[in-house]
């Protein structure tokens, strides 16, 4: 038997007040600060410790290496892979372990209680401890071609890509001991290497200078900046100014490695912790800085190696460095 008909209707019996939208979580045990090799590896790291992780990706989720092409110094991948689908791999896999992964970029941070606080653009988060991941970028030449040719000829590693080309003749651009080692590493694949620096004299240490001025490969241009760059799908040419001559000169190259400084992402954390002379962060026991719970990993401290593995690596540590540290404070 049917029910008797009430004369109400479904829709008029539904609950019609209004719902209460679920409140975002804010609250986490670890709060990791960039998305490259180092925070990727410190959220797996620390999420497979059973600790709830936050990473914020800033601006440019990733890091450095969704600017590269083949990837073939990375253990694991017999055949290379290139930079952006490493990263894709390394944040599927940072998520699977259980790390909340939010694509937004920290704007302010407050380290000084023992709960600390990172500001976004529209939240703010709390973290018991907090790694910060925020890498450095190369500094550029500021060259349109520069942007044109960004990993078709253009690089700021020589570690890197060296390999890639054997053959060919290449610039470095730049005086210090970075350029000196990139010019001394690279002839062991290039037929020369043309060394522009903008002085008549190198920065680099007098050892590195003697290494370079016995190498028969190098060439030494002074006085003398890279003023364009050219080529069809590839850099096939730059022109070098001497800046005291005005002197043109076009190289055939196919390679221009800049070797001019790294700027260390670290303005967001000025008088909160300790930084160096070059805005790199300070270490002062393992990966801890100089405030307890604050922990860094990857380029934002290291000037030397710059390596996407050596950049995972301190992203390793600096997570069982946080696993003592909240164990000893819980």
């Amino acid at each position: 038997m049917m029910a008797a008909d009430s004369g109400v209707s479904v829709l008029e019996n539904e609950d019609k007040s209004p719902k209460i939208p679920e409140k975002k979580k804010t609250e986490f045990d670890v709060v990791i600060i960039g998305a490259g090799p180092s925070g990727y590896t410190a959220g797996i790291y620390c999420s497979r410790a059973g600790y709830d992780t936050l990473i914020l990706s800033g601006i440019l989720p990733g890091g450095q290496l969704v600017n590269t092409t083949e990837v073939e110094n990375y253990p694991g991948f017999e055949k290379g892979i290139m930079g952006p689908d490493l990263m894709i791999e390394m944040r599927k896999q940072t998520q699977r372990m259980g790390t909340t992964i939010i694509d937004d970029e920290a704007v302010d941070v407050d380290f000084r209680s023992s709960t600390f606080k990172i500001l976004t653009g529209s939240e703010e988060y709390e973290g018991r401890a907090v790694i910060i991941a925020t890498g450095a970028n190369p500094r550029k030449l500021g060259l349109e071609g520069e942007k044109t040719f960004a990993g078709k000829g253009v690089s700021y590693c020589a570690t890197c890509d060296g390999p890639f080309f054997r053959n060919q003749e290449l610039i470095v651009v730049g005086g210090g001991d970075s350029a000196i080692e990139e010019a001394t590493f690279l002839t062991k694949f290039a037929t020369r290497v043309h060394l522009v620096h903008r002085r008549k004299e190198l920065r680099a240490s007098k050892v590195m200078q003697e290494r370079a001025f016995n190498n028969e490969k190098i060439k030494f241009h002074w006085d003398s900046e890279v003023i364009n760059i050219k080529g069809d799908q590839k850099m096939q040419q730059a022109v070098i100014k001497n800046i005291k001559t005005n002197e043109e000169t076009a190289l055939d190259v196919g390679g221009l490695f800049v070797a001019i400084g790294h700027q260390p992402n670290t303005k967001l954390f000025k008088n909160q912790i300790d930084l160096d002379d070059e805005d790199y962060i300070i270490l002062k026991n393992k990966t801890q800085t100089n405030i307890e719970g604050v922990f860094a990993a990857g380029d934002v401290h290291d000037r030397t190696y710059r390596q996407a593995i050596t950049a995972a690596g301190f992203g390793c540590m600096a997570a069982i460095d946080v696993d003592k540290y909240l164990t000893e404070n819980s």
